[in-house]
């Protein structure tokens, strides 16, 4: 059964209504976070419980953050006392990429009705697994599946962000740039009126050495730079919620 969270007031109430608008985070590590984290998809969820003006569901089979110390999923000591259990639902996980969510995330949209994808992925795959034109082939790969499963499916991609290893690692930094480049290409080929696809843009003044607390993984000021970036890609381009504004 799909689940779902709804939130419908700006106190934060959560109710059921199968007729919200359904958004589903997908990512890697920055996006699942580990214990101690708010995460950027609470500071979303923040965002849309203030602006949207709608009912709306945050839904995916997973909730868990990464626990470092098993070294797998299954923390849930969030940062934020206030954010509900059921509005922490995503498909994000350490160490995946576009090369473990396209198998999956057509199983996900239809058990769980998403109507709007929010996908930061890239860097692990060209990290460890994949180089640029192989990831964008999973990218296509990955919109397809969505679409099989929802032809309406709107879905906002993050760039990738070079971690602190492309400060000494030439090749990978141009990897991350070619793979940028690549996504653009993508998101200009395959959006369409049914199915819009938009590319956020990487958040102004993002600084991994201050805006993360490892080079690689947002702190309190970088969770709420990627929710802006795609809340207000989204504002832009369809109207959804409002401009962002950070919050406690």
């Amino acid at each position: 059964m799909a689940q779902v969270s709804i939130v419908t007031s700006q106190a934060g109430a959560v109710i059921r209504d199968d007729d919200a608008m359904r958004f589903t985070f997908v990512g890697d590590s920055m996006t699942i976070g580990c214990a101690g984290d708010f995460t950027w998809r609470y500071r979303m969820w923040q965002h849309l419980t203030a602006t949207l003006g709608a009912p709306f569901a945050i839904v995916g089979p997973r909730s868990a953050l990464y626990d470092t110390s098993a070294d797998a999923p299954g923390g849930h000591g969030y940062g934020a006392p206030d954010f509900p259990d059921a509005a922490r639902a995503h498909l994000a996980g350490w160490g995946e990429g576009w090369l473990h969510m396209a198998p999956v995330i057509a199983g996900t949209v239809a058990e769980h009705r998403t109507d709007v994808l929010l996908v930061s992925l890239g860097l692990i795959d060209l990290g460890f697994y994949t180089n640029s034109d192989q990831t964008a082939l999973n990218a296509r790969a990955f919109v397809a599946a969505a679409r099989t499963a929802n032809p309406h499916v709107k879905m906002v991609f993050m760039p990738v962000i070079p971690n602190i290893r492309a400060e000494s690692d030439a090749p990978f930094a141009a990897e991350c740039d070619r793979f940028n480049e690549l996504l653009a290409k993508l998101v200009a080929d395959l959006d369409e009126p049914m199915s819009p696809i938009l590319l956020a843009s990487r958040p102004p003044g993002y600084d991994i050495h201050r805006d993360t607390y490892d080079g690689t993984h947002p702190g309190p000021t970088g969770e709420h730079l990627l929710a802006g970036a795609f809340a207000d890609a989204m504002h832009q381009a369809w109207g959804v919620g409002g401009p962002y504004t950070a919050r406690p």
